[in-house]
């Protein structure tokens, strides 16, 4: 599957990006993934905080009554 691409001007580092085109990496490419990374990062933080009271019950629960099925989980 082939993403829709948009254009879009950013402003970076002069040092980092005069490098960057020396060493013939591919600009719009090290943007993208840089920032897919962040997306997944952050995703992955709201995910933690919205969900941060339920996993807080689970791991009293599992502190209180231990883990199910212990007595058949092989380790």
């Amino acid at each position: 599957m082939t993403a829709t691409r948009r254009a879009t001007s950013m402003t970076l580092d002069a040092a980092l990006l005069d490098e960057a085109r020396a060493l013939g990496i591919n600009l719009s490419r090290a943007a993208e993934e840089g920032i897919l990374a962040q997306v997944r990062a952050e995703r992955a933080r709201r995910w933690k905080e919205e969900n941060a009271a339920d996993i807080a019950a689970y791991n009293r629960w599992i502190e209180e009554n231990g883990i199910p099925n212990a007595s058949v989980r092989i380790v």
